[in-house]
């Protein structure tokens, strides 16, 4: 064993977990192998080639996950998505290549936000504000089908429900695209739940997102600071008081949002007292927590990638998304890792911060289908 895995070893001992989980949930991993589990990362290709990035990334830093994209925004021409049958076959050559089991995600919201879109063969789905019009039986049975949909294909993870609430039916991101369920709090936390319980129920985890609230935003984090304190109010947590102590929902994401009453000085993403102090203590949340993509302009015109990742980890984030989709760069999950190593080693991220997200995620892999894998077909429910 090399001399930084031992000083590495000795450093986590006291803080190494026991569970009755799989072999590769269970046991004591090196460093590297903990902050490789900590990144979902985007990649290009609808296959899977010797020598594609992706495949180090899995095999050479053992990444978390990977998220899929439709379309390719830097080229403007297709990424990962061009039907059912290679949807499937995509990810389950991801799976094949991996010691421990991926988290594949994507964005599967409905209306405006869906990267399984119909002219692939998948199944349309309506907006969460149309869902928000219906009943919740309806909604439940939406999130089924999604599920179900996302399952077939060997998706694990979804990126939804979001439970922004429609505060703004103008803001730029949430209500003017039809995300929100509603501008009432309650509604929104009921349908959210449904949604969240539909795709649960077909072995696939909900995401909420952007904690701590978007939909008061008048800007797009996409594109720039997007400062919510004016605006925000604690009546947007209620989806989330109502939903975390549910399983329905086992991770929440966060927003590139100021809100200055809380911090005056971080986004939600890369704060304390936002993600530790509110989420984790106030509203007892222990699942993933998960950033926004960490290269929209709200995070790397103001502080970097590598600078943020770092700074992320230590508030409390446990798995970085890096959709390598605004901009893209094969190497950019070396270059995190690397970040991120090197802050362990200057004392910035202690192995307590880094093994309490190594257990989060172990314990949540250990929840998925086929024993983490969730790449066996599924009977599609009737429409």
């Amino acid at each position: 064993m090399k001399s930084g895995s031992r000083w590495w070893a000795r450093a986590v001992a006291g803080a190494l977990w026991v569970l009755v989980l799989p072999a590769w949930a269970g046991a004591e991993a090196e460093l590297r192998t903990m902050l490789g589990q900590m990144l979902l990362v985007g990649f290009r290709g609808t296959e899977v080639t010797e020598g594609s990035p992706i495949l180090r990334d899995i095999q050479a830093f053992h990444i978390g996950g990977v998220i899929l994209f439709d379309r390719d925004v830097l080229s403007g021409g297709g990424r990962n998505i061009l039907s059912p049958a290679q949807v499937h076959k995509l990810t389950a050559s991801l799976q094949a290549a991996a010691s421990i089991p991926l988290f594949i995600g994507v964005d599967q919201e409905g209306g405006r936000v869906r990267r399984l879109r119909e002219e692939h063969g998948f199944l349309a789905l309506p907006s969460a504000w149309e869902m928000g019009q219906g009943t919740e039986a309806a909604t439940r049975r939406w999130g089924e089908r999604t599920g179900a949909m996302l399952a077939d294909v060997g998706i694990n993870l979804d990126f939804a429900p979001v439970v922004d609430v429609a505060v703004d039916p103008q803001s730029p991101a949430i209500g003017a695209l039809g995300r929100s369920f509603a501008a009432d709090p309650q509604t929104v936390a009921r349908h959210a739940l449904a949604f969240a319980q539909g795709l649960r129920s077909q072995g696939v985890l909900a995401c909420l997102k952007h904690f701590p609230g978007h939909g008061s935003a008048r800007t797009d984090s996409h594109l720039g600071i997007t400062d919510v304190t004016a605006t925000w109010s604690p009546a947007e947590l209620i989806p989330y008081a109502r939903i975390l102590p549910t399983d329905a929902a086992p991770c929440v994401m966060t927003g590139h949002l100021f809100v200055r009453t809380i911090d005056p000085r971080a986004p939600a993403t890369l704060s304390a007292p936002i993600i530790t102090g509110l989420l984790r203590q106030k509203l007892g949340f222990d699942g993933v927590v998960i950033s926004d993509d960490l290269q929209m302009r709200a995070i790397t015109d103001h502080f970097g990638l590598e600078e943020a990742a770092v700074r992320a980890v230590a508030a409390g984030v446990d798995m970085l998304l890096v959709g390598n989709n605004l901009q893209y760069d094969p190497d950019v999950v070396p270059r995190v890792v690397q970040a991120l190593e090197a802050a362990v080693a200057a004392g910035r991220l202690s192995p307590q911060r880094i093994t309490s997200s190594w257990r989060r995620i172990m314990r949540l892999k250990a929840e998925l289908p086929a024993g983490g894998r969730g790449t066996e077909p599924r009977t599609r429910l009737e429409d």
